[in-house]
């Protein structure tokens, strides 16, 4: 089954992209050329003046240029010279060393040219899941030709699609191509299944590709780094003095305790922590609404995960942090931008097996059962509407994602009390993905649901359109350096809290908005060196308006319209807290500096719908349990389609360590 993409990307669609070798991002994009196996009709199909025309649109990120040469009656090439588009979506995924992965799927920046030039039309297929950028570079092609004389009319033939639906079987059907799915796929793969993964999009990667990239874990060799202060100690101080709520709640408090006092005892002076604190922080601090089992099938298994993934090649810093929300020093961060190290390094993993197909483009839309009510298979559709039928010998995982993105589906379910009105409040999710999809095909099939009204919002999204992207790399995994200011230029929350608690308070600011406030001081880069967490330098944030600059604090407050004396006189009262070592006001446990020196830099931030913590109920091997607590034969399922793990607020770094620990726990059960 060493058959990458080719049950889909048959005939005039399968362009070999020889000169596909765009190695950085954002930049220029290489000369595009079809191949030997997509002839160019050198017929004429409107009169054009001969030359080569230049011409941008915008795009997701910014401008898309495009250059297209013509001669007198054809499109003789067609080139993306710059572009900002995101890696692994509007542009290619690319690994460490900046190749192309092109089992992945064709990014549009490099797709529409060679398409374009093929069919010599304009009329040609958008990317799934990459529209805007399709289009940007779809329009800089027409505003080309128009400068050569052409008529458009004259170049909008249409060319029958092929069938890209095929019917096909392997062992093992994955419904979702993102970070669990991934994982499901090669864990099966490496158990001994073939595994046909479907992605609706024109490439995999899904939500996961523009996450944070953090992955939460005990890590003893980089936390004996780290000093533990006396506030950081009465966290875990707390949580033990907690009225244990049941058996099971009291024996985990009894392990942790256990290791606190050898700790304690032993005289260390570095950061404590171990997989049963792990467990029993992500358990409180999910309002104990979770499964606990769940929960230390993710605490007890992180660690064995990150060990995985790294066999596969993905790369993190060899510095510890406290990631957003995450509440304690465990987390670390991948050393490519976004969650682009993560899907790379799967894919090229699958690139080394000749037991997995990828096919994007096509939806899986019901699942398919036998006479005894096993799973046996999907019925999936591609993006022309063409039905076909994947068969699956061992059974299918489901790994879809959450709902994030239905506001519908939100709405329905947000019951929990804790949020009002969320049909206004933008998402982090991309609206290809998190529909909700894989939920309502298992509902189908008898499946339960399990805590599908915990919502939750996350601090990080853009005021402009609610993506979690192009921010300053602090303001992810750099919380002990950073303050959270409002309009009026106070703090208003404690830094390090539950996501849901940030959340709440900023959504009671002026505006539902707020800054986060970062200084010189600390890990700080040079602002001409710096790029965001997701690749853009700092010029484009500053200039695109993502990040506001000043030399002074002073300077800073003129350019937000704050009192300057108010925010002064904020981040004195804060760098006080750093040196008594306490936050009298919110509370504030996590400290690394004062912030005393420019420059200054304020993102501003509004709280967005980002994970739902409610779906399928699964065991503790990934089963997918039927309303009666049966499983159902043959379906397990993976990443944020389940419920039960985080139960009403998912500690920040956890979603990773699920798309890994429960991916791959999928494609051992599914294989057995």
């Amino acid at each position: 089954m060493k058959r990458k993409l080719s049950l889909l990307l048959a005939g005039a669609l399968c362009i070999s992209l020889a000169a596909c070798t765009n190695t950085t991002q954002p930049s220029e994009s290489p000369s595009v050329q079809p191949s030997e196996s997509a002839p160019v009709s050198t017929e004429g199909t409107g009169a054009l003046t001969a030359g080569t025309y230049t011409a941008s649109a915008p795009g997701m990120n910014g401008q898309v240029t495009v250059e297209v040469t013509v001669t007198d009656s054809a499109i003789e090439s067609v080139e993306v010279t710059e572009h900002q588009e995101t890696t692994g979506i509007g542009a290619p995924l690319l690994d460490s060393d900046g190749n192309v992965l092109l089992t992945a799927g064709e990014a549009p920046i490099t797709k529409i040219p060679a398409e374009i030039v093929a069919q010599q039309s304009v009329k040609v297929d958008t990317v799934a899941g990459a529209t805007i950028t399709s289009y940007a570079v779809i329009n800089g092609v027409k505003d080309c030709l128009e400068q050569a004389g052409a008529n458009l009319d004259d170049w909008q033939s249409e060319t029958a699609p092929e069938a890209l639906a095929a019917d096909a079987s392997a062992d093992v059907v994955v419904v979702g191509g993102g970070g669990a799915g991934l994982a499901a796929a090669i864990s099966a793969a490496q158990n001994g299944s073939s595994v046909i993964v479907l992605e609706k999009n024109g490439l995999v990667g899904g939500d996961t590709l523009v996450c944070g990239g953090i992955y939460n874990n005990p890590d003893p060799e980089l936390q004996s780094k780290v000093e533990m202060s006396d506030s950081v100690k009465s966290t875990i101080e707390a949580a033990l003095a907690e009225e244990p709520v049941s058996d099971e709640h009291a024996a985990l408090q009894a392990e942790v305790k256990a290791q606190w006092d050898e700790y304690k005892a032993s005289g260390r002076t570095d950061l404590f922590d171990s997989a049963e604190w792990f467990a029993l922080q992500t358990w409180i601090n999910g309002d104990k609404v979770g499964n606990l089992d769940l929960v230390k099938v993710l605490t007890y298994n992180a660690e064995a995960g990150y060990d995985w993934i790294r066999s596969l090649g993905m790369e993190y810093t060899d510095v510890i942090g406290q990631g957003a929300g995450s509440l304690w020093q465990r987390t670390h961060s991948s050393v490519m931008n976004m969650g682009t190290g993560m899907i790379s390094t799967y894919i090229k993993e699958i690139d080394n097996l000749d037991n997995v197909t990828i096919m994007t483009s096509v939806s899986g839309k019901s699942l398919i059962q036998d006479e005894s009510g096993a799973i046996v298979g999907v019925k999936a559709e591609d993006k022309y509407g063409n039905e076909c039928t994947i068969d699956a010998a061992k059974g299918v995982v489901l790994a879809t994602g959450g709902f994030s993105a239905n506001g519908e589906m939100v709405q329905q379910y947000n019951t929990s009390g804790k949020w009002d009105d969320l049909s206004k409040v933008m998402t982090t999710n991309r609206f290809s993905c998190s529909q909700g999809d894989g939920i309502t095909m298992a509902v189908e099939v008898g499946a339960s649901l399990t805590d599908m009204e915990q919502v939750q919002l996350l601090y990080l999204g853009t005021t402009k359109d609610g993506t979690m992207t192009k921010y300053p790399p602090r303001c992810l995994s750099g919380t002990d350096q950073v303050i959270f200011i409002n309009a009026e230029g106070k703090r208003f929350v404690r830094e390090d809290g539950r996501r849901d608690e940030i959340c709440l308070a900023v959504l009671n600011q002026t505006d539902s908005m707020y800054y986060i406030l970062e200084s010189g001081d600390g890990d700080f880069v040079e602002l001409d060196k710096a790029v965001s967490g997701d690749g853009f330098s700092f010029d484009y944030l500053e200039e695109n308006g993502y990040i506001v600059v000043g030399e002074t604090l002073e300077e800073l407050a003129t350019k937000l319209g704050m009192d300057p004396a108010t925010l002064q006189a904020t981040v004195d009262t804060f760098n006080a807290d750093v040196d008594a070592g306490v936050d009298e006001e919110f509370g504030r446990t996590l400290f690394n500096c004062k912030l005393e020196n420019g420059p200054w830099v304020a993102t501003a931030r509004t709280a967005c719908v980002h994970h739902t913590m409610g779906g399928v109920t699964i065991d503790t091997e990934g089963h997918v349990l039927a309303e009666d607590g049966s499983i159902i034969p043959g379906l397990v399922a993976a990443g944020e389609v389940t419920g039960g793990i985080h139960g009403g607020n998912r500690l920040g770094g956890n979603a990773v360590v699920d798309t890994v620990v429960f991916g791959k726990l999928a494609g051992e059960t599914i294989s057995k």
